[in-house]
């Protein structure tokens, strides 16, 4: 009887009209009803099939791009309706209320989308971004990160759910005609969009005759098959080795996505020259500029100096084609998220979220200071030249914009990450943040750098 209930009550209330409310009526108490009309986030072990619905809630929402079409981002408050397979967006409470036709602002189809936390589109605290199978993309935040913990939680359950109930979805990237892989926590990925012509009946007839038609393959057929595959086993097992390739010159070794050790080790130095010679581009002409390292360069411009820079070929930073700082800024962020361990080692994580959890001020200082003595060579002369560069930027911090809690923003989940993740995205972000802004804070004590 509860069941059906449950099921009356689910039927009567559809996605269109907003907020659900829920009623489980339990076994144990009939007269008692346990009523969910707050915005909410249900446990998996609650309703394990289910997908969450919460409730309108204002939040900031910017749609940057449109079909892979970039826009540009403007932050404007929304009432936010989550239903289970849609995000709504309303321009208040009243506007969803009057349920007239047309009146939601925007409407972000939950089917083969995938969810992720960004530092990199924003300057706020907590925000994430849904990127739709379509390639439309939507950055959402709130002020409290327990909201916005609650949200993503909420959407990623949501996106699951009506991904795997429709045979999943291809996510094309934004500006771009190739699709995404799949996140591997939203199952069923890998099949095409429901709106590609292999849903159309007219197609699925086409394929069925050609299915259905008993085509018959000559032997000659099967022995130029035979051929063609013997002959790529042979190629296989002949071709060099990679070790060979490169003591042919054939294959160079690489700058971007090299470990840093053995890219020290091959330009005979302890800071990477790329490094050095993008600290200086920005030192001599890009201290005072907006937004320094916030602000994204053009990616193919960034692609194009990676390209120059992983050729071994001559660089002038000084070039009018670099003249954009945040192309080389861009660079140099990409250069430490590429590295196969980050510039902070794996097995120093944790101990650095420890340090940083320590009460005492000087306590703190010197835990992290013997942390980062006990790096390797590279790491910690690399580092040092870093925070000392950031120092820099933070004496023009009313012209270029950019504070301590900035800086620890965009350079948190560039420099350190675990090498395990663990589901944790969010909590390690917070110490991710807190332990650059730290160490920036309390640079000249830990690096012992001359005080100006």
């Amino acid at each position: 009887m509860a069941g059906m209930r449950i099921t009356n009550l689910q039927s009567a209330t559809k996605p269109a009209q907003g907020a659900v409310h829920m009623r489980i009526k339990t076994s144990q108490s009939p007269g008692d009803r346990l009523s969910q009309s707050k915005s909410m986030v249900l446990q998996e072990s609650d309703l394990p099939q289910k997908p969450v619905e919460l409730k309108g809630e204002n939040m900031n929402m910017a749609k940057i791009s449109d079909s892979g079409k970039k826009q540009r981002k403007n932050w404007t408050l929304f009432w936010t309706v989550l239903t289970s397979d849609q995000l709504l967006f309303y321009k208040d409470k009243q506007q969803e209320s009057a349920q007239k036709a047309g009146s939601k602002t925007d409407v972000v189809q939950l089917g083969g989308a995938l969810i992720e936390w960004t530092t990199e589109k924003s300057s706020r605290k907590n925000v994430f971004q849904i990127t739709t199978h379509t390639g439309s993309e939507y950055l959402l935040q709130a002020d409290s990160q327990p909201t916005a913990n609650k949200w993503y939680d909420a959407i990623r359950t949501a996106i699951a759910s009506s991904t795997k109930a429709d045979g999943g979805f291809s996510l094309r990237r934004s500006n771009s005609s190739e699709f995404l892989p799949r996140h591997s926590s939203l199952p069923g990925y890998g099949s095409a969009s429901p709106n590609t012509k292999l849903r159309n009946p007219v197609h699925r007839r086409s394929i069925n005759m050609f299915s259905s038609s008993k085509l018959k393959h000559s032997a000659s057929d099967s022995a130029d098959k035979n051929g063609v595959k013997n002959r790529l086993k042979k190629f296989i097992i002949r071709r060099p080795s990679m070790k060979t390739l490169q003591e042919k010159g054939l294959i160079k070794d690489r700058v971007f996505g090299c470990h840093l050790l053995t890219l020290c080790e091959r330009e005979g130095t302890t800071v990477p020259k790329f490094v050095q010679i993008c600290l200086e581009a920005v030192d001599k002409r890009g201290l005072d500029a907006d937004g320094i390292y916030r602000v994204s360069g053009n990616l193919a411009t960034i692609q194009k100096l990676r390209f120059i820079i992983d050729e071994e070929e001559d660089l002038d930073l000084d070039h009018s084609q670099w003249e954009d700082i945040h192309v080389i800024t861009g660079a140099l962020k990409m250069f430490f998220r590429e590295l196969p361990e980050p510039l902070f080692p794996f097995k120093f994580f944790q101990l650095f979220v420890e340090a940083v959890k320590i009460k005492d001020q000087k306590q703190k200082v010197q835990a992290v200071k013997e942390l980062i003595q006990k790096l390797p060579k590279p790491n910690h002369e690399t580092m040092k030249l870093l925070f000392s560069h950031l120092q820099r930027v933070l004496t023009y911090s009313r012209k270029n914009l950019m504070s301590t809690q900035g800086i620890g923003i965009v350079f948190g989940p560039t420099l350190m990450w675990p090498e395990l993740d663990g589901g944790n995205m969010a909590f390690n972000m917070v110490y991710q943040n807190q332990i650059i802004e730290f160490i920036l804070i309390e640079s000249q004590e830990i690096f012992n750098l001359d005080r100006k």
